[in-house]
């Protein structure tokens, strides 16, 4: 990339850059349920349009203290929180790692702010921002409210709003029993929405030099 010529993403997403990630969680309520997983996957862009994955970061974290963990989430993630093999850290120093981690992602693509990306973003997005409150960090990277959610864009491409099945009808590879993991879901997520964005830059027909001119 030449210093003159802009990076290919700094101008895809409104100057956005999509970044996708995937929580496990102790429940369904962002301000009392413990954080347990954070996985987040960068994208990057070429010359021709092809959006792919970049880097990927994932960490198991700590309950904060006085969170809950609801016994129906707690059997469907598997999750043994106090399990001194997960090597968990704190919810402070794993979400500012992992924000750093784009931050970087940010300048080295120009873009001068993150959009979320997942599968009921809602979710992941709420739990983000708590724990980013909750730890005094103030230099969340992701924009406060909008995000790209895959629920809606596998809806539109192929019909399916489960993950496993929408990964499946995009013809990728699913491994049930590696799902619900925060590392597993963000990287199958980011699959799914890197095809469905290059699918429909494919079938559209749209020149990457006409998409940037607009």
């Amino acid at each position: 990339m030449s210093e003159n010529k802009p990076n290919p993403m700094s101008r895809r997403f409104r100057g956005f850059l999509p970044v996708v990630i995937d929580v496990e969680t102790g429940g369904f309520n962002a301000q009392k349920d413990a954080l347990l997983e954070v996985a987040a996957v960068t994208l990057k862009l070429d010359d021709n349009g092809i959006i792919s994955i970049d880097q990927q970061m994932s960490k198991h974290i700590m309950p904060f203290e006085g969170s809950n963990m609801e016994p129906a989430s707690m059997e469907v993630n598997g999750i043994d929180p106090y399990n001194p093999f997960r090597m968990a850290e704190n919810e402070k120093d794993a979400l500012a790692e992992i924000f750093r981690m784009i931050r970087h992602a940010m300048k080295e693509s120009g873009c001068k702010r993150a959009v979320m990306v997942g599968h009921n973003t809602a979710m992941d997005l709420g739990f983000i921002n708590a724990a980013a409150e909750r730890c005094n960090l103030t230099r969340n990277p992701f924009h406060p409210f909008s995000t790209f959610d895959t629920v809606s864009l596998s809806a539109l491409a192929y019909g399916q709003t489960v993950l496993s099945r929408a990964v499946q009808a995009a013809g990728i590879e699913w491994d049930n029993d590696s799902a619900h993991s925060a590392a597993y879901d963000a990287f199958k997520t980011a699959e799914l929405f890197c095809k469905i964005i290059n699918q429909w830059r494919k079938t559209n027909g749209l020149t990457w030099s006409a998409s940037m001119d607009k």
